[in-house]
């Protein structure tokens, strides 16, 4: 797969303030790469500098082959771009915005007209689209963000936080759009929602204080979870007795938590040494024992408790 987004060696600082050090990374056609890290970690500085808003300290940043720095319009030609807080002319109409936006990229007659009246079924704009954006709702306002992103149709998306202030219906729409449109393009986009990256990602890369701290597919850093392969057991009815310790001798098990239904404990969660396979193990243990279960399953690791242990700082994980 050839690259369409290639990043090499990028840094910016502001002053005494390193906010992107060093980042490397490309992106290819078809790929859906989530960017992940906690507040102040890099993920907009580094995505203003993808699109050319911001000059980087030092680095490169090519997008289909073209230099966004000496190569600046064919280079911008090439991205949608959807910023943190989706800024537009709060005194236009979605559809009088579009059309300028439409404009700007070129675009005159039927075919601005056209791409505008596609751009608005796409995004779901059609029942405000002759409201003025100031009065849309923050939601509605993220939508327009996107189609002025999405108008030109770009082969490259950059979007920021796109479902922030979506409820929970938009976001399953704009999640099926993206995943639509990630065939034929490369998209990166920022996220605090880690379910998203799950359900539209390919690709997800976490940053910390303007570094990469690991990149690779979803399943592959839920491989990196304490959780991955652990046990859910959960039972019918009271629990028998001196579970925790029967379990403790099961060869593989480093550590048993216990699950709550509501305040009272109705199964446990085993953790394995290493991430290695124990389902046959405990299910035997549990046919031995005559236990009663409601439900034994198998998970496969748990992004919000890899983004943890990689961003906080050590001394907070204890």
């Amino acid at each position: 797969m050839s690259s369409i987004v290639e990043i090499q060696q990028l840094r910016k600082t502001f002053g005494s303030i390193v906010a992107v050090d060093q980042v490397t990374f490309t992106v290819g056609q078809g790929e859906v790469l989530g960017f992940l890290g906690p507040n102040g970690a890099g993920k907009s500085t580094t995505m203003k500098m993808i699109t050319g808003f911001l000059t980087p300290t030092s680095g490169t940043v090519k997008v289909n082959g073209f230099d966004i720095q000496s190569q600046p319009l064919d280079a911008k030609r090439c991205i949608g771009y959807l910023p943190e807080g989706a800024p537009a002319y709060s005194d236009m109409t979605p559809w009088t915005f579009l059309l300028f936006m439409g404009e700007m990229r070129g675009f005159r007659g039927q075919d601005l007209k056209r791409r505008v009246s596609e751009t608005v079924q796409k995004v779901n704009l059609e029942g405000v689209i002759d409201q003025s954006i100031e009065t849309l709702s923050k939601g509605f306002k993220r939508r327009v963000g996107l189609a002025q992103a999405i108008l030109h149709d770009p082969s490259v998306l950059i979007l920021d936080e796109p479902t922030d202030g979506l409820d929970p219906n938009q976001k399953h729409e704009v999640r099926a759009l993206i995943k639509e449109m990630a065939r034929e393009k490369a998209i990166i986009l920022s996220t605090h929602i880690l379910e998203e990256v799950q359900a539209v990602c390919t690709r997800a890369m976490i940053i910390a204080k303007g570094k990469v701290i690991t990149d690779g597919t979803p399943a592959e850093l839920e491989a990196k979870s304490r959780y991955h392969n652990a046990v859910v057991l959960r039972f019918r009815g009271p629990l028998p007795e001196g579970v925790p310790d029967i379990l403790h001798n099961v060869s593989g098990v480093k550590a048993i938590e216990e699950l709550l239904d509501g305040e009272a404990v109705n199964g446990y969660c085993v953790v394995s040494e290493g991430g290695q396979s124990i389902l046959s193990e405990i299910s035997e243990c549990a046919k031995n024992q005559h236990w009663d279960v409601a439900e034994v399953s198998v998970d496969r690791g748990q992004l919000d408790d890899v983004f943890r242990s990689l961003t906080m700082p050590a001394q907070s994980l204890t």
